[in-house]
C-alpha cells in the first residue's frame, strides 16, 4: 500500500547527470527528504556535488555519489524494490547510453523520468523499448532553469497514466506552487511523448517572448538612447502592472540591466570589475541553436511547418538567434514623445508575448488531435503559473477560464484575445514601422504584425500564387463563395484552368 508521505514511497532516487540542472534537483531531493544517488558520466561532477553536500546545513537526505554506474543502478535497493530514475542529461544519444547501461539492472515497475530536453519522438522510442521489459519511460519537461530546478520548477509528465499515478504526490511536492492559490505547477499532460511537446513549445514561446524583449531593450537603448539603469525601470513598472504584469522574463529583464561590475564580481571570476554593466561583458552571440545542446526551438518551427501551424514570430525569433553575430547599430531618430513611444513600445511587446501564446498553444492543440494525447490546455496555462520561465499572470488569467470551459483549437477565437490583439495593433504597428525606418532589429515583433494581418485577412495574396501554382503545375484551385468549397475542407479543389496549352 503506497504512503500518503511521497518522500516514504522514494526513499531514495537516482539522478543521472550533475550538470547545472542535475545538481540543483538532487540538492532539491535531499532537502524533501530522500536519500539521493549520483551518476554523472563525468566524475568531477559527481565530487562537485558530493563536496557541497558534506557542507551543506539544511540536507535531510543523504546524496551519494557513484563513479561506476552498475554501483549506482544497485544502490538503489535489492531484487524487487521498485526503483526510481531521473534523467537530467544532454538530449539524444546519451541518454541513449545510459538506457543502453542500466538496462540489464532494470526491472518490472521500476520508473525512469526523463527531464532532459528531448525530442517527443525519441521519448515514445524508449517508451516502447522499456514497455517490453515492463519498465515505465516517462518524458517530462521541467522548466525554469537551474534556479528553479532547487526551488521547484513546473513539470510537464507525460506517459503511462498508472506510473504517473505513483509518482506524482512526490512530484507534487517538488514541484513549483501558484503563488494565488497554491497548487502545484505538475499534471500528467497525457500519454505517450505529450510531455516532452508541451515543453518543446513551451521552449518554442519563451524564444518568441525573449526575442521581443531583447528587440525592444535594443530600440530603447540604441534607437532611443536611454540609459541601462532607465530601461530598467521601464521593464519594472511593465512588471508591476497591466498586461505585462508578473511576467518572468520581463522581471528578470529589469533585474539584470542594473547589475554591476564589482572589485569582488560574482565570487567566481566573473563580473569584476569598478561601476561598469555586467550586461556590457556578454556577446551578442546565441551558440545554443548550433553546438547542439538546444533543439527545442528548432523542433518546434519544425512540428509547426509539418502540422501545418503559423508560428511566425517563433520562427523570427530562432532565426534571429541563427544569425546573431552582426553588432552594428544605426541611431533612432526620435522626433517623438519618449514617453509615447515607449506605451507603444510595451503593448507591441505584449502583442507579440500573446501572439506567441497563441502560435504555441495552437501548435499543441494541432498535436493532440493528431496523435490523439488529449492535452487540456488550460492544465498547460496552470502549470506555467510558477517555476516557469514563461509565466506571464495576466495572459495566464486570461487564457485559462475559457480554455477550462471550451476545447479551443484557434486562440484567436477567444473574444478577450481577438479583442486584445485588435485594441494593441495600432501600437505593434506604429512601433514596426519606426523601427523599420531607423533600421532597428525588430524580427519578432514585425513577425508579430505580419502575423495578424494575414491571420485575419479577408483576401490574402496567396490567391495570385495559387493561380500560378494552378499555371504551371495544374494543381487545380477551390473557387469563392461556392458551398463546400468555401471556406470547405482544407483539400486541393476541383477546378483548373488551361492557362497556357502544353
Amino acid at each position: 500500500m503506497p504512503s500518503s508521505d511521497p518522500v516514504e514511497n522514494f526513499k531514495r532516487i537516482g539522478v543521472v547527470g550533475a550538470g547545472s540542472m542535475g545538481s540543483m534537483m538532487t540538492f532539491a531531493f535531499s532537502e524533501m527528504g530522500l536519500d539521493v544517488s549520483l551518476w554523472d558520466v563525468d566524475k568531477k561532477n559527481v565530487d562537485k556535488v558530493t563536496n557541497w553536500a558534506r557542507s551543506a546545513q539544511d540536507v535531510k537526505g543523504k546524496i551519494e555519489g557513484f563513479y561506476q554506474i552498475e554501483e549506482f543502478t544497485k544502490s538503489l535497493g535489492k531484487s524487487g524494490v521498485r526503483k526510481l530514475f531521473i534523467f537530467s542529461i544532454t538530449h539524444g544519444g546519451p541518454a541513449d547510453s545510459v538506457l543502453k547501461l542500466i538496462k540489464p539492472d532494470l526491472e518490472r515497475g521500476d520508473i525512469i523520468l526523463d527531464g532532459g530536453n528531448e525530442n517527443y519522438r525519441r521519448t515514445e522510442r524508449r517508451q516502447r523499448e522499456c514497455e517490453s521489459i515492463g519498465v515505465h519511460w516517462i518524458g517530462m519537461g521541467v522548466s525554469g532553469g537551474y534556479q528553479s530546478a532547487r526551488r521547484g520548477p513546473s513539470l510537464s509528465p507525460g506517459g503511462d497514466a498508472e506510473a504517473l499515478k505513483l509518482v506524482m504526490p512526490f512530484l507534487e511536492r517538488y514541484a513549483a506552487k501558484d503563488p494565488e492559490t497554491g497548487t502545484p505547477c505538475v499534471t500528467r499532460i497525457g500519454p505517450g511523448g505529450s510531455g516532452h511537446f508541451v515543453k518543446m513549445v513551451h521552449n518554442g514561446i519563451e524564444g518568441g517572448m525573449m526575442s521581443a524583449l531583447a528587440e525592444a531593450w535594443s530600440y530603447m537603448h540604441c534607437g532611443l538612447g536611454m540609459g541601462y539603469d532607465q530601461i530598467g525601470d521601464v521593464f519594472a513598472a511593465w512588471g508591476n502592472s497591466g498586461e505585462l504584469r508578473g511576467n518572468f522574463l520581463i522581471n528578470i529583464g529589469a533585474d539584470l540591466l542594473r547589475k554591476k561590475k564589482t572589485p569582488q564580481g560574482d565570487g567566481k571570476g566573473e563580473g569584476v570589475g569598478d561601476g561598469g554593466y555586467v550586461l556590457d561583458d556578454v556577446l551578442d552571440k546565441v551558440v545554443q541553436d548550433d553546438d547542439g545542446t538546444e533543439g527545442t526551438p528548432f523542433w518546434s518551427l519544425m512540428e509547426s511547418a509539418a502540422r501545418h501551424v503559423s508560428c511566425p514570430t517563433l520562427a523570427a525569433a530562432h532565426y534571429l538567434r541563427i544569425a546573431s553575430g552582426n553588432r552594428q547599430e544605426r541611431p533612432l531618430q526620435n522626433t517623438g514623445d519618449t514617453k509615447v513611444i515607449l506605451e507603444k513600445l510595451r503593448r507591441a511587446v505584449y502583442s507579440a508575448f500573446l501572439s506567441s501564446f497563441c502560435q504555441g498553444l495552437e501548435l499543441i492543440a494541432r498535436a493532440s488531435e493528431d496523435e490523439g494525447w488529449n492535452i487540456n490546455l488550460a492544465d498547460c496555462i496552470r502549470i506555467w503559473r510558477a517555476g516557469c520561465i514563461i509565466k506571464s499572470d495576466y495572459i495566464a488569467d486570461m487564457l485559462q477560464p475559457p480554455l477550462s470551459k471550451h476545447k479551443v483549437t484557434n486562440m484567436k477565437f477567444i473574444d478577450s484575445v481577438s479583442r486584445e490583439l485588435h485594441n494593441n495593433f495600432d501600437a505593434l504597428k506604429d512601433i514596426v514601422i519606426q523601427g523599420t525606418q531607423s533600421d532597428q532589429y525588430l524580427p519578432a515583433i514585425s513577425a508579430t504584425l505580419d502575423y495578424l494581418k494575414y491571420e485575419g485577412g479577408l483576401t490574402l495574396p496567396t490567391k495570385f500564387m495559387e493561380a500560378q501554382m494552378d499555371y504551371f503545375g495544374a494543381h487545380s484551385y477551390n473557387k469563392p463563395g461556392i458551398e463546400g468549397e468555401d471556406p470547405g475542407p482544407v483539400r486541393k479543389g476541383p477546378h483548373h484552368y488551361e492557362w497556357k496549352v502544353a
